[in-house]
């Protein structure tokens, strides 16, 4: 097992601007489930469960976020918005920033394939972090840590995202060409992990196909790859 000692690590505790009253609850959001196999520590030791509230509590404090900085603004504007800044993809960003990696206690074969740098990870333990301070320090320690790190990404847009499945499907119309077609092209993995892989095609297009846990995802994923595809060809 590796990382650092969480209930000494001083540093990361002036990161997460709370000092914990129960130092366990931090242990546990910073232990990856891998060790579970070792025997060192059980299932509710790990992080999991911790993130599955955290989750929960970082999409409540950025909504919050989003209603104050956006008061005028459509409903369906703000759900866009709010999808970019709670998805994997700034949890990780966010969790590397903090060097959050480094803390997270995981098996030397965990840590040699990356744990560090891997997206999924860093992003779960960021999500468990949150649900610790949720649980040590209340719902305003956890608002605290988000809004010292979500806030300028909250205001970073003044324009709402565009999804790529209705940017995609603008760009058609602008054209005047068929909508995109997408098609579910293959399902693996178990009930609990699926991976599904949907095809996209688009008139004048090669298809394109992306992977994703859901098909709304995977979806959308293989609609950013068609608009790489167009633009790199345009």
């Amino acid at each position: 097992m590796t990382g650092a000692t969480p209930q000494a690590d001083t540093d990361l505790t002036n990161v997460l601007g709370h000092t914990f009253n129960d130092p366990t609850i931090l242990t546990q959001a910073l232990t990856h489930p891998s060790i579970i196999g070792t025997g060192a520590v059980t299932a509710e030791q790990a992080y999991e469960r911790l993130e599955f509230l955290g989750d929960r509590v970082l999409g409540l404090v950025v909504a919050e976020l989003l209603l104050e900085a956006f008061p005028t603004e459509r409903e369906g504007d703000i759900a866009k918005r709010h999808s970019m800044l709670v998805r994997r993809e700034t949890l990780a960003e966010v969790a590397a920033g903090i060097d959050l990696g480094h803390h997270i206690q995981a098996t030397p074969g965990e840590v040699n394939d990356g744990v560090v740098v891997n997206q999924a990870i860093l992003s779960d333990a960021c999500e468990a972090v949150i649900a610790a301070l949720y649980l040590d320090g209340g719902l305003e320690a956890a608002r605290q840590f988000i809004t010292r790190y979500w806030r300028d990404q909250v205001l970073a847009a003044e324009q709402p995202p565009q999804d790529a499945k209705t940017e995609l499907q603008e760009l058609m119309q602008s054209k005047g060409q068929p909508l995109p077609q997408y098609r579910l092209a293959d399902r693996q993995g178990p009930d609990h992990a699926p991976v599904f892989t949907i095809e996209v095609t688009v008139k004048g297009q090669a298809p394109v196909s992306a992977t994703g846990p859901s098909k709304q995802k995977a979806e959308q994923a293989a609609a950013g790859a068609m608009l790489k595809e167009i633009e790199q060809s345009s």
